[in-house]
C-alpha cells in the first residue's frame, strides 16, 4: 500500500508539472493578463485533467454507463493531445531563441536602414578682420552678434518603430505555441480517424515443419484488443466482423481484450460477433481486461455468440494441428492463471501445435512445451509513438512475427485502443496467417 501511495504521489505530481508547463507556454505566455482568453485556457487547464481522471475510474467506480461515455470522449483524447502537446512544445523550446535572435537582427537591420545618415558639420567660417567688419551699430553686445553655423540634427525616431523585446518575444510564443497546437491536434485527429475508420487486413506467411501439407495455405484470422467500452461500440464490432469475414478465414481466433466493461453494458456492442463466420470456427481467450470486467461472464456470453473459449485447453483442428489456449496471467489472482500443463500436456508433439495467449510473455513456456506457433497481442504496438519504446522493456516482441528457439510468436498490433481511441505509428490490424506446409 505505501509503494502504491508513493507510486501515485509521483504521478500526480508529475502530471501537475506537465499541465504547468503546458499552461505556461499555450496560455500563460500567448495572452494578455486577465484577457477572456487566458482565462478560458486556464479553466481549461483545470477541467480536461478532472474529466481524465472522470474517465480512468468512473466504470470501477460503478458510474452509469451513459456517464462513463459522457466523460470518455473529453477526457481520452486530453490524454493524448497531452503527450503531444508537451513533446510539441519541447521541440519549441529549442526554435524559441533561434527565432528571437532573427527577429532582433532583422529589427535592429530595418531601423538602421529607416533612419537618413546625419550631415557632416560644417566647416567653421574664417573670422572677417576687424577692419573690413561694417560698423555695428548696436556693439558687439548688440543682436547681430557673430553668426554660428547650425547643426542640422535627424529626425526624431517615431515610438514603437522598433520591436521591443517584450512584443518579440509575445510574437515568439504565439508562433511556437500556435505550431505546436496545430502538429497536436493534426496528429490526434488523425490517430482518432484510423481507429474510428477500423482496422486493415495485414497478411503474414508463417512456415511451420509439421503442418501436413493438407494444412498448407490454411488461413487464420487473427484479431486481438478489440477492447469494446464507452468509446468503441457496436458499429466498431460491425466493422471488425466485416473486415474478418471478407478473408474468408478458415479459423478465426480472437485473442484476449475484447471488452472494457461488464456484459450488461456492452452486451448488445458484441451481438456482432455472432456474425463471424469459419470453416472451422470461432475461437477465444481471455485477456487481462476481462478480469478487470467479468471474465466469467463474458467467458458465457462469447459461448452464447457462437465463439469457443479455451481456457487452458485444446482441440484438433481436422487440417492436421492442434489449436490450445491459455488463460491470461492477470486471471493469476482468482485462481484462473495460464496452465499449459492441461492446454498442452500428453499430446502428440509429431503433430503442430498453435497456440492462442494474450501476453506475449508467456512463450518461454510456449517455449518449452513445444508449441509452433504463438499468438499474441496485448500490446498494441505501443499504440502511441514513443509509446512502443516503453512496450519494448515489457514484452519480447511487441509487433510481428519472431522466433524464441522452436517456437515462432506473432503478436497483433490489435483492432482497436484502449485509453484514448488514438493510434500514432502503430496502425490497428487483423492479422490473416497463412500457415506454409514444408512439405508442400
Amino acid at each position: 500500500m505505501i509503494v502504491f501511495l508513493l507510486v501515485l504521489i509521483v504521478v500526480l505530481a508529475l502530471l501537475g508539472a506537465v499541465h504547468w508547463y503546458v499552461w505556461r507556454r499555450l496560455v500563460r505566455d500567448v495572452t494578455r493578463r486577465g484577457s477572456l482568453p487566458r482565462r478560458l485556457g486556464t479553466v481549461a487547464v483545470v477541467v480536461l485533467p478532472v474529466l481524465s481522471f472522470a474517465a480512468l475510474g468512473s466504470a470501477r467506480a460503478g458510474a452509469p454507463f451513459r456517464l462513463q461515455q459522457l466523460v470518455a470522449w473529453p477526457g481520452y483524447l486530453w490524454l493524448a493531445l497531452l503527450l503531444y502537446l508537451t513533446l510539441a512544445l519541447v521541440v519549441g523550446e529549442a526554435v524559441r531563441p533561434v527565432l528571437r535572435a532573427w527577429l532582433a537582427r532583422r529589427d535592429a537591420a530595418g531601423a538602421a536602414a529607416s533612419t537618413p545618415p546625419v550631415p557632416a558639420p560644417a566647416p567653421a567660417r574664417e573670422p572677417v578682420p576687424a577692419a573690413t567688419q561694417p560698423a555695428d551699430p548696436t556693439g558687439p553686445t548688440g543682436p547681430t552678434g557673430p553668426v554660428e553655423a547650425d547643426v542640422p540634427s535627424g529626425p526624431a525616431a517615431e515610438p514603437g518603430s522598433v520591436p521591443t523585446e517584450v512584443s518579440r518575444r509575445l510574437f515568439v510564443s504565439r508562433v511556437v505555441g500556435g505550431a505546436a497546437a496545430a502538429a497536436a491536434v493534426g496528429t490526434v485527429g488523425y490517430g482518432t480517424y484510423g481507429v474510428l475508420r477500423g482496422p486493415r487486413i495485414k497478411r503474414v506467411t508463417v512456415p511451420l515443419a509439421k503442418v501436413p501439407r493438407a494444412a498448407h495455405g490454411y488461413r487464420i484470422a487473427v484479431v486481438s484488443d478489440i477492447h469494446l467500452g464507452p468509446v468503441l461500440g457496436r458499429a466498431h464490432t460491425q466493422r471488425i466482423v466485416d473486415a474478418i469475414n471478407s478473408t474468408q478465414p478458415d479459423l478465426i481466433a480472437v485473442v484476449g481484450d475484447l471488452v472494457d466493461g461488464t456484459v450488461e453494458n456492452l452486451g448488445p456492442a458484441a451481438e456482432p460477433l455472432a456474425r463471424l463466420r469459419a470453416r472451422h470456427g470461432s475461437f477465444f481467450v481471455t485477456g487481462n481486461h476481462e478480469y478487470f470486467s467479468g471474465a466469467d461472464a463474458w467467458v458465457d456470453h462469447v459461448r452464447e455468440l457462437g465463439l469457443r473459449p479455451l481456457r487452458n485447453e485444446r482441440v484438433e483442428i481436422a487440417a492436421g494441428f492442434d489449436l490450445a489456449g491459455v488463460d491470461d496471467i492477470a486471471g493469476e489472482s482468482e485462481g484462473q492463471g495460464p496452465d499449459f500443463g492441461r492446454a498442452l500436456g500428453d499430446r502428440d508433439r509429431a503433430r503442430a501445435a498453435v497456440l492462442l495467449a494474450h501476453q506475449p510473455v508467456v512463450v518461454h513456456d510456449a517455449v518449452r512445451h513445444g508449441v509452433d506457433l504463438q499468438l499474441s497481442g496485448h500490446t498494441h504496438g505501443g499504440q502511441l509513438w514513443p509509446g512502443n519504446y516503453l512496450a519494448e522493456l515489457a514484452n519480447p516482441t511487441v509487433a510481428g512475427l519472431e522466433r524464441y528457439g522452436d517456437t515462432q510468436l506473432y503478436v497483433s498490433r490489435g483492432a482497436g485502443a484502449w485509453g484514448p481511441p488514438v493510434r500514432v505509428g502503430a496502425p490497428s490490424d487483423i492479422t490473416l496467417v497463412q500457415l506454409a506446409s514444408k512439405q508442400a
